[in-house]
């Protein structure tokens, strides 16, 4: 049930992707990188999930070191995440197989460089070192050039921002790039990568929902978005984005190989007009820029807490980092985003201050009730 696919084939160390090579399942280390044993024992658990690639994140040079020591140890195929500190591509390029960099977060350094320079920047890095790269868009973190052309049209923003990008590096000659466009709406999911598939039908995508949140909700969300993607013939490699406790990361990986053998053997899910109404509690996945594991049962508390409001159409985001937090919380009626030690809550894009972990839920239902009273009229 899933057709051939269009795309280009392009090798990210050992592994070939797109084209006619096996669509990929991989996931991403919850523990900090300067934490390597840490972060040796994630790379273990999605090894022995079968993980075809593993993606850590950098945000510093002490993250390299731990890098440094995880490459040494592991013959896995490994992905970085350069998060905001595009520049630490000449420390990192040499120790991993891709390079993974938001566009997002490229316009809020070197603010007076031409993105096209930075992107230059990187492709030539990736070049000398033998290492791919990912253009990894998320609708939370979109440039502030694509908001202000496209205005609430978010899928076109999120898309012309692939689009473009892919042109960079097309003009630079640099061909071993994948592109991902993710969201916690699987709507928009797909949407814009059917829109960019249209546009760039040979440049090879990863598939995943942002965000997908706690299961079985955040496997149903997922399930949906590849259905119908997979079943476009869109899709090269993909990850399962759970909130899951750190040790249960390979959860990821089995849930995204069942959901590709339900896919490929025409195993589709229905889903009710309604399932979409409701509350709709967000959470990140657990990765390596959480700050504390705790925001994990954070979200687990949200989601027994809130049961009552079930049947409201409101959105919650609880989100696991400062990186990614305070911007794909402004969507949500509520948002939680988490520190190392408090949990700064926002109604809207409005921020109520900072709260410990203890404070935070009982603060939130306060907020809570005073939107259901608003739209209820009581």
């Amino acid at each position: 049930m899933i057709p051939q696919r269009k795309t280009k084939t392009i090798t990210v160390g050992g592994l070939r992707l797109g084209g006619d090579a096996p669509i990929a399942v991989q996931s991403m280390a919850a523990t900090p990188t300067r934490d390597a044993q840490a972060t040796l024992g994630q790379v273990r658990i999605l090894e022995a999930a079968g993980a075809d690639l593993i993606r850590l994140a950098v945000d510093s040079e002490r993250d390299v070191e731990g890098l440094r020591l995880v490459r040494s140890e592991s013959q896995s195929v490994l992905s970085v995440d350069l998060q905001e500190g595009y520049r630490l591509a000449t420390l990192v390029a040499p120790l991993v197989d891709k390079l993974r960099y938001n566009p997002g977060h490229l316009h809020h350094h070197e603010r007076n460089k031409p993105v096209r320079d930075k992107v230059a920047f990187l492709a030539e890095t990736a070049a000398e070192h033998d290492c791919a790269l990912r253009v990894g868009i998320n609708a939370g973190s979109i440039a502030p050039e694509y908001s202000e052309r496209f205005g609430s049209d978010r899928v076109g923003a999120i898309a012309a921002c692939a689009v473009d990008h892919c042109a960079i590096l097309d003009e630079l000659g640099f061909e071993r790039f994948v592109v991902s466009i993710k969201d916690s709406d699987p709507k928009l999911v797909v949407e814009a990568n059917v829109r960019f598939a249209e546009a760039c039908p040979q440049v090879p995508v990863h598939l995943g929902v942002t965000e997908a949140g706690l299961p079985p909700d955040g496997i149903i969300k997922t399930r949906i978005a590849f259905e119908q993607l997979l079943a476009r013939g869109i899709g090269d490699t993909l990850r399962v984005s759970l909130t899951l406790p750190f040790d249960e990361k390979g959860r990821e990986i089995e849930v995204g190989r069942e959901l590709l053998a339900d896919i490929e053997a025409g195993r589709f899910r229905s889903v009710p007009p309604s399932f979409f109404d409701g509350l709709n509690i967000i959470a990140c996945p657990s990765c390596s820029r959480v700050e504390n594991e705790k925001f994990v049962e954070l979200a687990e508390e949200v989601r027994r807490a809130t049961a009552h409001a079930a049947e409201h159409d409101l959105t919650i985001a609880v989100m696991g980092c400062r990186v990614n937090g305070p911007g794909e919380t402004d969507d949500a009626d509520l948002g939680l985003w988490c520190g190392p030690r408090h949990v700064n809550l926002k109604r809207g894009t409005e921020s109520l201050g900072a709260f410990s972990y203890e404070e935070t839920v009982p603060r939130m239902l306060a907020e809570l009730e005073e939107l259901l009273r608003a739209r209820t009229g009581a």
